[in-house]
């Protein structure tokens, strides 16, 4: 292309023009870097210069030269500065800052959070190290520091933050813990007026859909609620999610409460607090003595001594029209939530995890290739309403155990060929169980009396909470007996309570030489109440 061009050299002045001073006006509200221009002589030996500026404006000028629509983000900061290789992009740079070295136990601790992050864990082990030697406490004032306990204590201005219906639930109602018991109790009363409300109509402007239950006197509904709960309690403490209504009833209808507790389908008059029949399953004998005693079981061994433990009475409890609150049970639904009792509609199951070493090599004692065994094995208790139950040690899982666990599958076609499904029953153990206390609990009152087969003296030894079993041996000559206490697995308000039983002993007796062994607990878990459906009521 030829230099001298005198119409590409009007073109080029004119251009340089426009550009410097759109450059000039633009240079003037920014900070940072500026376009800087260079005027060149009139005469063709600088017609070469160029004009330096930003990319974004070479190419927004570019493109208004060759009329090609950009669009350019004045507004926006230099975010590049740390890339320059001037004068001005020095020390920008991350890697060009001074790390300070960290000196108190804290910094060292966010220092290693910090390179945790990033992904260098060896550094990250180190620091760890550095800062727990100078402080072995840093982690809890890391968490002070960063976490502490006013904020996430403290409750939020507006409950219902997303805007929902009420009827919708939001997770800012709720807490880790569950609310508390005063909270709940006034939430409860709160609902003393609340009637049973229509659903809403399917469409709007519609008259809503009939109600009939809201109708009901209240008399009528809760006879209703009394029927469900005899039926299933579970079901009955479901109707409380209704509607505010039920929930107060639910909650507060102590009537409902007392049948549950009085009745035999759920409640106390289904336990037994002596022994109602022999370990083999059958009846005790109901003649009676001269002094009007039950005569004794031949076959009882819990009338012998045993080292750690204490006699045990088969004196039957007084009779008494109704069970009584007291300070410990201010209501019934505090009784039945709270008084241990055995559940039929299920079974007790313990899970047994544990490592046994295997055989070393004889060339070499390295532990690295010396194999490890994980051991595991189930116990089961099903407890009937006649006082007997089964027991079962074996290493098949629930699943395909807990609906054979009736009587009719004790010791029936169990030979070792057998490959019917029941054919885990065949190390089955027949047994009987009872509570200990009584049924209706007297005032703990001291009294004078020194004959330790007395009723009052038997009840305060024994205290209410613990099981007894005793079972049949793996062979004939031997008698199991567990003792074992209720407990509750969690503590969180409003959670299940008793439905797990710890070991307290495990005995083995020699019929033929009186003699008692205790078997060692080391490896053995505590029982969790499962529910199984099959088992309807456990009738």
């Amino acid at each position: 292309m030829d230099e001298n061009n005198p119409d590409l050299e009007t073109f080029r002045k004119e251009w340089r023009k426009e550009v410097t001073a759109r450059s000039s006006a633009r240079g003037q509200n920014r900070s940072g870097n500026r376009a800087h221009t260079q005027s060149g002589k009139a005469d063709g030996s600088n017609s070469n210069a160029r004009i330096q500026l930003p990319p974004s404006e070479v190419h927004e000028e570019a493109g208004s030269v060759y009329g090609i629509n950009t669009q350019a983000y004045h507004d926006l900061e230099n975010r590049d500065d740390a890339r320059q290789l001037g004068l001005e992009g020095i020390g920008i740079h991350p890697s060009n800052f001074t790390s300070k070295e960290p000196k108190s136990a804290l910094e060292h601790y966010e220092k290693a959070i910090e390179r945790e992050d990033q992904g260098n864990l060896g550094d990250s082990l180190s620091l760890y190290r550095k800062a727990f030697r100078l402080d072995a406490d840093v982690d809890r004032i890391y968490k002070n520091k960063h976490f502490p306990l006013s904020s996430t204590t403290t409750k939020p201005t507006d409950p219902n933050t997303s805007n929902a219906p009420v009827t919708v639930p939001n997770t800012a109602h709720h807490s880790l813990h569950g609310p508390s018991s005063s909270t709940t109790d006034q939430l409860v009363a709160s609902f003393f007026n609340s009637s049973i409300a229509n659903a809403p109509p399917l469409i709007e402007g519609s008259p809503p859909p009939p109600c009939p239950i809201a109708s009901i006197p209240s008399e009528t509904l809760i006879q209703i609620l009394q029927d469900i709960a005899i039926v299933d309690i579970a079901s009955f403490a479901r109707l409380s999610l209704v509607c505010k209504r039920f929930a107060y009833l639910v909650a507060t209808e102590d009537r409902i409460w007392e049948r549950i507790c009085h009745g035999r389908e759920y409640g106390f008059a289904a336990m037994h607090y002596n022994w109602t029949s022999t370990v083999n399953g059958h009846p005790l004998p109901t003649t009676l003595k001269a002094n009007g005693l039950p005569v004794e079981d031949p076959l009882d061994i819990s009338t012998l001594t045993l080292t750690h433990t204490i006699p045990f009475s088969t004196i039957p409890p007084p009779s008494s029209p109704s069970l009584a609150l007291s300070p410990i049970y201010s209501s019934y639904k505090t009784m039945f939530r709270t008084r241990p009792r055995i559940r039929f509609n299920g079974c007790y199951i313990s899970t047994v995890n544990y490592h046994r070493p295997g055989a070393s090599s004889s060339t070499s004692n390295a532990t690295y290739t010396s194999p490890v065994h994980i051991v595991t094995y189930y116990r089961y208790l099903r407890f009937f309403r006649d006082g007997t139950c089964v027991s079962l040690l074996t290493t098949v899982e629930p699943v395909d155990v807990v609906h054979h666990l009736t009587k009719e599958n004790l010791h029936t076609h169990h030979n070792r060929e057998s490959l019917l499904p029941s054919a885990v029953m065949r190390h089955a153990l027949r047994g009987r169980w009872r509570l200990s206390g009584s049924l209706y609990p007297s005032p703990r009152t001291p009294h004078t009396d020194t004959n330790p087969h007395t009723h009052q003296a038997q009840e305060e030894k024994e205290a209410e909470g613990d099981i007894h079993i005793e079972t049949e041996g793996v062979d004939p000559k031997y008698m199991y007996k567990m003792h074992l206490s209720f407990r509750s697995p969690g503590r969180e308000v409003g959670g299940t309570r008793n439905n797990k039983l710890v070991w307290k002993g495990f005995w083995s007796y020699n019929r033929l030489t009186d003699d008692w062994a205790a078997f060692a607990l080391r490896n053995d878990r505590a029982f969790f109440w499962s529910r199984v459906r099959s088992y309807g009521m456990g009738w």
